[in-house]
């Protein structure tokens, strides 16, 4: 379950809210003044007192610190060490995707007719062909059905089909939990797929349950509506004040969505997002309603999957925001499918080739071609969900001094997490963290968790105005989450005391916009990554 509602903010306005907080760590400038008690052998001792936390015992620590502006390395801990990256792999694949595709790279969508056309008539098929879009809404489908309608077809002879070969027809990324395929965070992935909300977790439905009166239904509302997909069970009304005991998931290798529990009669409405299975024709199903909609009719019953006909004719068509927009919901909201469609991506534009082995071996030709592979690493996906994924302090700070100097960093910095900002399209998994200390407003860099990992990787600036790049990557814990340890680490680059890191209440994962573990497994059963 998520934690916080949805925010639909433009993402033009989300990021111009952060403008403003880029000249914090903007470089160039005069250079630095020499080392003080915030970044001389003070700073060594504080980090290495923190990382004595009795939570970190039998723990695997790598930490590193640079100034971006000099190189000097100002503390290295076990840097070279492999260690799980969770999410904050998605700072490679984000400057892999920049450097490949570009800031402007938009993801298309097409309707194309095949056969002859007569009049109103299409003696073929219409095709419905993806581009790899990851945020395409309901709503842009239905345009698309206008946009078809406004041509003039009114009658097509054929069927609908659906053509998602732009992408291999591998789903799921290697070393992915099979019991993580039903929540939203492991969704399947396809060059044509359906987000159910501006957060864009494509191939997910939204389920919104309604308490009615005790001992009733409660009413079940799924969006997007006319997927096709099958939805079992219920969920009943217990009375007002007792406990909550919804489930909903999606049986393993189906389509079948199954509801039970309980819902309090005094609850509010209480939203579920689970994963669809083969989200292509999931989204064809539900263009096949706005067609109809729109007063156009398909002689097939249902829809087909295709590759369209060179000779095929476009008839519609609709274009996703540009990378540079798209990175704010992507880095903010740590969002694993946006990463796997760049990778896919990434191999689709650059060697005709569109699935994870063609997109990796880019990516890893940007770090070699930019002196970034520094130390030996693994990548197998793009998000850091797998556990097959390695990393190090060293390789991480490499690539956030590199990003510096590229000319798309303002863009990229401006879309990372910032400490301590509560709105969740500024502060994304960052918000509830480090409220009220030096590091506010200061720090902005992506969060990392899974079970047994927590990490942090991102910009802060001294308080002699040293841009600083950091890396804390906790590893094999298996009691406590020692994340107020990474915090404070944050807090004393920033200049405050390391104690006052520590937060005001103790923060589950995914406090901001994501699901706790306990509510999902025991901690240490899954390898969620969900920031």
């Amino acid at each position: 379950m998520r934690l916080l509602p949805h925010r639909r903010i433009a993402l033009p306005v989300a990021v111009a809210l952060t403008t403003g907080l880029l000249a914090v760590a903007a470089p160039g400038g005069s250079a630095p003044p020499a080392a003080s008690a915030a970044t001389g052998p003070a700073l060594t001792a504080d980090i290495d007192r923190l990382l004595t936390d009795p939570r970190l015992a039998g723990a695997t620590a790598a930490v590193k610190v640079v100034d971006t502006g000099t190189g000097e390395v100002l503390y290295a801990h076990n840097s070279a060490q492999l260690a799980l990256p969770a999410s904050t792999m998605k700072l490679v694949t984000s400057a892999a995707a920049m450097d490949a595709l570009g800031t402007d790279h938009r993801f298309s969508t097409d309707v194309l007719t095949t056969g002859r056309r007569e009049g109103g008539v299409v003696r073929g098929d219409l095709v419905l062909r993806g581009g790899g879009d990851p945020s395409l809404l309901a709503e842009d489908l239905d345009a698309l059905a206008r946009q078809v309608a406004d041509s003039g077809v009114r009658l097509v002879t054929g069927s609908l089909a659906y053509d998602a070969s732009r992408y291999d027809d591998v789903p799921l990324g290697s070393g992915w939990a099979w019991d993580d395929e039903p929540y939203y965070y492991s969704p399947q992935i396809s060059a044509l797929t359906l987000a159910s909300d501006t957060d864009y977790d494509m191939g997910t439905l939204q389920v919104t349950l309604t308490p009615g009166e005790p001992g009733k239904p409660a009413a079940v509302k799924v969006v997007p509506a006319d997927t096709g997909v099958t939805i079992t069970g219920g969920v009943t009304t217990g009375p007002a004040g007792s406990a909550g005991t919804v489930d909903v998931t999606r049986r393993h290798g189906t389509g079948e969505v199954v509801l039970s529990g309980s819902l309090p009669a005094d609850n509010g409405p209480d939203d579920e997002w689970v994963t669809v299975d083969a989200p292509a024709r999931a989204t064809a199903n539900v263009f096949a309603a706005a067609l109809r909609r729109h007063g156009v009719h398909v002689f097939g019953r249902d829809p087909v999957a295709a590759t369209t006909p060179a000779d095929a004719q476009r008839v519609a068509h609709h274009d996703s925001a540009t990378l540079g927009e798209l990175l704010v919901p992507f880095l903010k909201l740590s969002n694993n499918g946006i990463a796997e469609h760049l990778v896919k991506e990434i191999g689709r534009v650059a060697a005709g080739d569109g699935s994870w082995p063609a997109g990796l071996a880019r990516i890893s030709d940007f770090l070699h071609r930019n002196g970034l592979d520094v130390t030996p690493t693994r990548q197998v996906d793009g998000s850091g969900l797998s556990r097959y994924d390695l990393v190090t302090a060293d390789r991480c700070t490499a690539l956030l001094s590199y990003a510096r100097k590229q000319p798309w960093f303002s863009t990229w910095y401006e879309a990372l997490p910032i400490a301590g900002n509560p709105d969740r399209m500024i502060g994304g998994s960052l918000a509830s963290r480090m409220q009220g200390t030096a590091a506010a407003g200061n720090v902005h860099a992506k969060t990392g968790s899974m079970s047994g990992v927590d990490t942090l990787a991102g910009y802060v600036t001294s308080p002699e105005g040293r841009p600083l790049a950091f890396t804390v990557l906790l590893n094999n814990f298996a009691g406590a989450r020692p994340r107020s340890v990474i915090d404070q680490i944050a807090v004393r680059l920033a200049g405050g005391p390391a104690a006052a890191a520590a937060p005001r209440a103790q923060v589950q994962d995914g406090a901001v916009g994501q699901p706790q573990e306990p509510a999902l497994a025991p901690a240490g059963v899954h390898g969620r990554s969900w920031d």
